[in-house]
C-alpha cells in the first residue's frame, strides 16, 4: 500500500501502535528483569561488534552523562547561553578567541559550510584519493570540480602534486590529517612547505577529526598558524577521542573573516542543549580523554603485531583505525564479517584490497582477528 492510500485512521492507528509502543517500551524491560519468567525463551543473538565508523567503543567520560542526566529542565529553552560557553571553552582550549570558532552539527556541517562558502560553479576543490568524501560530496552540489589527486605510494597525501593542482580557479584544497581511510599523516614541515604554495584566495581546510590518536614525533596539529594563514581552517569533532558520534557536535577554527563568512551557512541553534552540556565535560575531562587515547592506541599496537606476525600487510595508521591488505576484492570478506555480526568498513573502490576496520575495545579486537583468521587465512588470496 502506497503512502497515498493511507485513510486518516489507517494513519491514526499506525501513529497511535508506535507511541503506544515507545511508552510501553521501558515498563515492558522493568517487568521483564523483575520477572525471568516474562522474558523472551528464545537465546537472543550475539551482539553486533561494530567498527565501521570509527566510533570510540568506550563512549563518553561518565562526566558528560552526568551532565546529560541534569540538563533537562534546559531542553525548554534555547541553547544560546551554552553554545557560547562551548565557543569560550574550545577557545580557551585551542588558544584562540571565540569569534575564531564555529559549532557545527558534527563537523560534516563545517565541511559543507566551507564548500558552500568557498565554491561555486567555475571553482575547483582538490582533494586526495583516497580521502573522507564529504567535501568532494558537497562540492558537485555546489557545481565545483572535484579534482581528486591520488595518494603516494605509502599511501599518504601528495602535497606536492595537491600543489600543483591548484589554481587561480581552486576555491578550497581538503587535507585530512590523519587521513581517512588510510590513518596516514602529513607532517607539519610537510604542510609548512605546502600552504605557501596554495592561491592565498582558496581556502585551505585540514580536517584533524583524529588528531588525538598521532603519536608521530613529526605531526601536530595546524592550529597555531591560523594567524599567520587567514586561508586556513582547522575541523575537529567531538564524533571520536569524545565518544558523541551519536550526539553530532563538531566545530571549525579559522579567522575572524572566515569564521564570519561561513555563518550564513550554518543552522541556527545547530547545537542542542544536551551535547553542548556534554560537549563542556567531555572537554574538561582531559584524564578520561587520555585514557581513551591510551586504551585505543594500546589496542592498536596489539593487532599490528598481531598481524605482523601472521605476515599480513597492513598500513601503518595513525588514528583509530586501521586498513588491511587483504589481496583480493574486500567485498565478500566485509559480507563474511556481517554474517558473524561484526560490521567493519566499507570497500574503497580506490583501494578495494584493504580493509578498513575501527579499533574497538581490547575484546572486540580479539574476536575480530580471530574472525579474519578463519574467513581471510593467509594465503588464500594467493591461491585464489
Amino acid at each position: 500500500m502506497s503512502f497515498g492510500q493511507y485513510s486518516r485512521r489507517d494513519f491514526s492507528r499506525v501513529i497511535g501502535q508506535s507511541l503506544a509502543f515507545a511508552f510501553a517500551a521501558p515498563r515492558l524491560r522493568a517487568e521483564r528483569a523483575m520477572n525471568p519468567a516474562a522474558r523472551p525463551q528464545a537465546p537472543a543473538p550475539p551482539a553486533k561488534i561494530h567498527l565501521n565508523f570509527n566510533e570510540n567503543p568506550y563512549g563518553p567520560t561518565p562526566k558528560a552523562l552526568e551532565a546529560l542526566a541534569t540538563c533537562g529542565p534546559m531542553g525548554a529553552r534555547y541553547p544560546h547561553v551554552a553554545h557560547g560557553q562551548v565557543r569560550e571553552a574550545l577557545a580557551l582550549l585551542h588558544g584562540v578567541k571565540p569569534e575564531n570558532i564555529l559549532l557545527g552539527c558534527g563537523s560534516t556541517e563545517i565541511l559543507r559550510a566551507a564548500d558552500m562558502t568557498f565554491l561555486g560553479p567555475g571553482l575547483s576543490a582538490v582533494a586526495a584519493e583516497p580521502t573522507f568524501e564529504a567535501v568532494l560530496n558537497v562540492a558537485r552540489v555546489a557545481h565545483a570540480l572535484p579534482v581528486k589527486v591520488p595518494l603516494t605510494a605509502d599511501h599518504r597525501h601528495d602535497l606536492p602534486a595537491m600543489a600543483a593542482a591548484c589554481s587561480s580557479k581552486t576555491g578550497l584544497v581538503y587535507v585530512c590529517n590523519p587521513n581517512n581511510p588510510t590513518g596516514t599523516i602529513v607532517t607539519r614541515d610537510e604542510l609548512a612547505d605546502f600552504i605557501p604554495r596554495v592561491p592565498s584566495t582558496a581556502l585551505i581546510l585540514v580536517d584533524e577529526a583524529y588528531f588525538h590518536f598521532a603519536e608521530n614525533l613529526h605531526y601536530g596539529s595546524v592550529i597555531d598558524w591560523i594567524g599567520k594563514h587567514p586561508n586556513l581552517l582547522v575541523a575537529r569533532t567531538f564524533s571520536k577521542i569524545y565518544g558523541l558520534a551519536g550526539m553530532r557536535l563538531g566545530y571549525g577554527i579559522g579567522s575572524k573573516e572566515t569564521i564570519a563568512a561561513m555563518e550564513d551557512q550554518i543552522l541556527r541553534d545547530n547545537g542542542n542543549a544536551a551535547v553542548l552540556a556534554a560537549a563542556l565535560a567531555s572537554v574538561a575531562d582531559k584524564d578520561y580523554t587520555a585514557m581513551s587515547r591510551s586504551r585505543m592506541n594500546a589496542t592498536r599496537s596489539w593487532l599490528a603485531g598481531e598481524l605482523t606476525k601472521d605476515g599480513r600487510t597492513y598500513i601503518p595508521s595513525e588514528a583509530n583505525f586501521m586498513m588491511i591488505d587483504m589481496g583480493t576484492d574486500v567485498q565478500p570478506i566485509i559480507e563474511q564479517f556481517a554474517a558473524h555480526n561484526i560490521l567493519v568498513g566499507r570497500r574503497f573502490p580506490s583501494m578495494n584490497n584493504f580493509l578498513r576496520v575501527t579499533i574497538g575495545t581490547q575484546p572486540e579486537m580479539e574476536t575480530f582477528l580471530a574472525m579474519l583468521r578463519e574467513i581471510a587465512p593467509l594465503g588464500a588470496a594467493k591461491a585464489a
